[in-house]
């Protein structure tokens, strides 16, 4: 079943939603086979009365009781959604709503299982203090994944269904919904095309903690690898060991005072964390033939 269901993840967007509800009320007419859902997660700010008042038998509305998540907003939409292909896009305001509809052509066109918008035109406004964070973790999981990663949490994206489904159980409720699915892609060998966009200020207040979530980021990087590559953690935390307990003889040695139980410790430990790698890579290889 082909078709397009777009889901808009919203959350205190008072500032932005009424305008992109009537963007999608205009561009959903006399069409059979694209539908909107919106999933107000608890919006504490007015935007639920906005939602409720411009309703429209066109879309549909998900009413979470409390705070749940983007990416649960997300799940709660992908149950009901009718369609083989999810279009994801924020209502802030800061994506271009228009591009979903190029987006669609290409991963037809292309038979591609996912195609990502990247953040990367001639216009992309995005904080000074969020691009140091964004940067680092961009180049930490091009790292681990050994692809280019144009654009690793756009929130902007079509996506096959099934795609969604099979990664469902590795897909947090948090803002690193898209990123771990953007990972899993990667890690899975999916065929995944980036587009470039332009990315416009966004209408309101983020909801971003920029310290927290780039922890979260960081951590489900790390994990997402792990369960795929584990060696690519292991191995480089292993040799940093092993590097530190010759040095560490070395110097120690020129001194006139070996510190053989430092080295000791710090050769053991190298080679434990080889042997745990080593092993994780086992495991993975076996559950993932």
């Amino acid at each position: 079943m082909g078709g397009l269901t777009i889901i808009i993840p919203v959350y205190n967007e008072k500032d932005s939603i009424s305008e992109t509800i009537n963007y999608f009320k205009n561009r959903l007419k006399n069409s059979d086979c694209i539908e909107a859902i919106f999933v107000d997660d608890n919006s504490t700010d007015g935007t639920s009365s906005v939602l409720k008042k411009l309703a429209d038998p066109r879309f549909k509305i998900i009413t979470h009781k409390k705070n749940r998540g983007y990416g649960a907003s997300i799940k709660s939409a992908i149950e009901v959604s009718r369609f083989e292909y999810i279009a994801i896009v924020d209502a802030d305001g800061s994506y271009p709503f228009e591009k979903i509809f190029e987006l669609y052509q290409i991963i037809i066109r292309e038979k591609a299982d996912m195609v990502v918008a990247a953040r990367v035109g001639e216009i992309v406004e995005i904080n000074f203090f969020r691009r140091i964070p964004k940067y680092i973790l961009k180049k930490l999981a091009e790292y681990l994944t050994e692809e280019e990663i144009p654009d690793l949490n756009s929130g902007l994206r079509i996506v096959c269904k099934k795609l969604i489904k099979e990664a469902m159980r590795f897909l947090p409720n948090s803002f690193s919904f898209t990123s771990t699915l953007t990972l899993y892609s990667i890690m899975k060998k999916k065929k995944l095309i980036y587009s470039p966009i332009n990315y416009y200020k966004r209408k309101g207040k983020s909801k971003i903690n920029p310290f927290m979530d780039t922890l979260n980021f960081f951590q489900l990087i790390l994990r997402t690898v792990m369960f795929f590559n584990p060696l690519k953690v292991f191995l480089p935390v292993s040799i940093l060991f092993f590097l530190s307990s010759f040095l560490v003889l070395g110097v120690s040695f020129l001194m006139g005072k070996i510190m053989d139980i430092t080295t000791i410790i710090l050769f053991i430990t190298g080679l434990h964390l080889l042997a745990i790698g080593l092993l994780a890579d086992l495991i993975d290889k076996r559950l993932n033939k």
